[in-house]
């Protein structure tokens, strides 16, 4: 294993780590909790990119799937999986591809990150509230006003606060030689 793709792996590591940490900065609501880990998602896909970012995310949800109290609330199993949160959770892997991808193809700067973050934000919104309504039987009224309306002017903020942050940290480890300094991720 080269020294580039280690580097990039423990990078991963450290994502999925901070996911867990911010899923646990919760706000209780009725049935979806509004919760640090879009703030993570975003994060993560602004500095590691499409690849890697999707890869944390992936490992995330995996340590959640096999049970360890990495989800809000510290909850975990593979029935949070399939239930009623659970598409939000799989929907973190497709935004921060979705997330990554956007900013690979048009620059890293923070208007780019915020579109993408924003993008990134609907992705999640939508795939966790068809798994919503599906769950738990509900009108697609009412699964949108439980799983979308709630998280519009937070997901906004936190997009906004992910791509400054993340445009920051992303500069920073390129300086230092953690990441590379071109828009497309090295290949393995």
């Amino acid at each position: 294993m080269n020294h580039t793709r280690l580097k990039n792996l423990i990078l991963c590591a450290l994502f999925a780590a901070i996911t867990a940490i911010l899923a646990q900065v919760t706000i209780p609501l009725p049935i979806i909790p509004i919760s640090g880990q879009t703030l993570a998602v975003g994060l993560t896909a602004t500095i590691l990119g499409s690849r890697y970012g999707t890869g944390s995310m992936l490992v995330y949800a995996g340590l959640g799937a096999i049970g360890l109290p990495v989800f809000a609330e510290m909850s975990g199993g593979f029935g949070i999986i399939l239930g009623p949160t659970g598409g939000y959770i799989i929907g973190f892997i497709f935004a921060a591809f979705v997330t990554g991808w956007l900013l690979e193809h048009t620059k890293f700067n923070t208007p780019m990150a915020i579109v993408a973050n924003v993008v990134g934000m609907f992705v999640t919104l939508a795939i966790g509230t068809i798994q919503l309504k599906f769950v738990l039987d509900l009108s697609w009224a009412k699964a949108m006003a439980a799983g979308v309306y709630p998280f519009l002017l937070v997901g906004v903020v936190k997009a906004a606060i992910a791509s400054v942050v993340g445009i920051q940290v992303r500069s920073r480890l390129t300086k230092f030689g953690l990441l590379t300094a071109k828009n497309k991720q090295p290949a393995a």
